[in-house]
């Protein structure tokens, strides 16, 4: 069982019935790398419930920010949807994942493939200015059933390109490439469809995937991790093995599905 702090609801903003996010207070001692997650939870029956979430807040933030889904029936969404400023949460006090950029070998462009709330841990990594010196250019890939799903695409249209610390890297190396699949949107289609027809790359004028110069994060349901990596397979990409042995591209597989 993971050790927790018991940390304070600051905010919570819901985008949807089925989809909330939520910033906490955050314990001066905890590290983590972006892309990590940690295990949250409430206390139920006298006994800490945890799950496994992606932190959405770069590391470098003195708060947590945290993208979770509504489940109805789910032993903690059905419970954690109903938070308020000022309860109370459990974090642990350890992180851990495998969506780090230590685990991707050099190259010229970073491609982060999202579904959903695999999204979480983008919202990280695409604020870390490392990311920018590793990369000429950062391509972020959202997909999402409907365009109200679309979680901080405000943000990312409209203010994330005027960031203070990263505004001038936004503007000239990153590119947001949300796509709907239930209705009409700029993008449709799901992102694997448009991996393999190639609209994605026509669409932000750049070639097709390459092992050479492109590199890839993968975070999402199970169906689109196991999609994707078999697209990056058959064109010659290797996973990352993890743990300090670098590959040209990583997955995460813990995704929150209660």
């Amino acid at each position: 069982m993971a050790i927790c702090n018991t940390e304070k609801v600051l905010s919570v903003h819901h985008w949807t019935d089925s989809l909330f996010s939520f910033t906490t207070t955050r314990d001066k001692s905890l590290r983590f790398k972006n892309g990590h997650f940690l295990m949250i939870g409430l206390q139920v029956n006298e006994k800490p419930l945890l799950r496994a979430y992606s932190v959405v807040s770069p590391n470098y933030q003195d708060y947590l920010e945290f993208l979770s889904i509504k489940v109805p029936d789910g032993p903690l969404t059905s419970r954690l949807q109903y938070i308020k400023s000022g309860d109370q949460i459990l974090i642990s006090q350890k992180s851990v994942g495998t969506l780090v950029l230590d685990d991707l070998n050099p190259g010229k462009r970073l491609y982060l493939f999202s579904t959903g709330t695999g999204l979480a841990p983008f919202m990280s990594i695409i604020r870390d200015p490392e990311t920018y010196d590793r990369f000429e250019k950062i391509i972020l890939v959202h997909g999402v059933r409907v365009s109200a799903e679309l979680a901080y695409a405000s943000y990312l249209k409209s203010e994330f390109p005027n960031d203070e610390l990263l505004g001038d890297e936004v503007k000239s190396q990153f590119i947001y490439y949300p796509t709907v699949t239930r209705e009409a949107f700029k993008h449709t289609g799901r992102l694997t469809t448009a991996i393999k027809n190639g609209s994605i790359f026509r669409d932000i004028n750049l070639p097709t995937l390459d092992p050479k110069h492109d590199r890839a994060m993968i975070c999402g349901s199970p169906a689109m991790l196991k999609e994707t990596s078999e697209i990056l397979d058959s064109k010659g990409f290797k996973i990352s093995a993890g743990l300090g042995r670098p590959g040209d591209y990583v997955i995460e597989r813990a995704f929150v599905g209660d």
